[in-house]
């Protein structure tokens, strides 16, 4: 007993009314670290190479990658504002960085996550009308509607955050004031619990699972009459690029839907069982799934760039 009194550590010495400090062994804390910041690094390196993609060569200034840059930019702020105070305050299980910036890095997490999902499912309504409604697109979805839509995009994550932090004493109960010194943990209520697992998971997902179904069954139909064109006139060898080009469809986007799920669904399980449990669950078990949610943040630009062909072309061009 002696012994574990002496070993507890809080993340104000001087205070002992402060949170406790999870004490881990210095090689364990140091691979953390190591992996931590590798993971924050893969996301601003990734998403900054898209945005200067895009952003030096006009002939990638198209609608579609309008909405793939403020994507990246979304997910590039993630890793250059939010993932370095998550490695620490995951490591270190303490934050030292005081009550007003973790009100501002609260504020900005909630709005940089919210553009980043909305963006997703801007991007699964552009590729929809895109291959549904082509003469449409070609005429009516411009640079200037891709721009208004990646500002409407941020206004709404602007203003959603705002409403969720601000309202109903959320911020006081969530962060810092109402709890030990040393944490910035985001508790919200169980009614804004439940909006936002509503707007920012259950509907988004809804959203782009029917959006790229009907992309590929309407892909499908398009590619089977394109092949039976192509029997008919004996061109096998384009029925098999025909059929490999289906399959990259098949998987681009299956991987789409199943990545953004993969990351999302732990955290939003957790969100919900959290309502109804008593006991409190290990702080590892909420920093795992709070990070594996923003990993996402690190595998949009390979969904999104690393399977298109200009991407690698301007990668190419920026190292030589």
């Amino acid at each position: 007993m002696g012994y574990e009194e002496a070993t507890v550590l809080y993340c104000y010495h001087s205070v002992n009314i402060s949170c406790i400090k999870h004490v881990r062994p210095f090689v364990v804390s140091v691979i953390l670290y190591l992996l931590a910041t590798v993971a924050a690094m893969f996301t601003f390196c990734g998403n900054l190479v898209v945005i200067i993609s895009i952003s030096h060569f006009k002939q990638l200034h198209t609608p579609t990658n309008i909405l793939i840059l403020s994507l990246a930019v979304a997910d590039f702020l993630v890793g250059l504002l939010i993932m370095p105070f998550m490695v620490i305050r995951s490591v270190e299980s303490c934050w030292y960085f005081g009550d007003i910036f973790c009100s501002v890095y609260a504020d900005l997490l909630f709005v940089l996550t919210e553009a980043s999902i909305l963006n997703l499912v801007v991007i699964a309504i552009d590729r929809y009308i895109a291959l549904c409604d082509p003469l449409l697109y070609s005429t009516k979805i411009t640079v200037g509607v891709a721009s208004l839509s990646v500002s409407i995009v941020w206004l709404v994550s602007l203003i959603y955050s705002c409403s969720l932090l601000f309202s109903d004493g959320n911020t006081k109960e969530a962060i810092g004031s109402n709890r030990c010194p040393g944490d910035c943990a985001l508790i919200l209520s169980e009614i804004w619990g439940t909006v936002d697992i509503i707007f920012s998971f259950i509907f988004p997902v809804f959203i782009m699972v029917t959006l790229y179904t009907k992309i590929f069954v309407v892909a499908r139909r398009h590619i089977r009459a394109i092949s039976m064109q192509q029997k008919d006139s004996g061109n096998e060898t384009k029925i098999r690029i025909v059929r490999k080009s289906e399959r990259k469809a098949a998987k681009t986007l299956a991987i789409v839907v199943f990545v953004f799920i993969l990351c999302w669904l732990p955290y939003y399980i957790y969100t919900i069982l959290n309502q109804f449990i008593t006991f409190p669950v290990p702080p590892a078990i909420t920093g795992g799934f709070l990070w594996l949610a923003y990993l996402n943040s690190g595998l949009n630009p390979i969904i999104y760039a690393l399977f298109y062909p200009w991407f690698r072309k301007s990668l190419e061009q920026i190292y030589h």
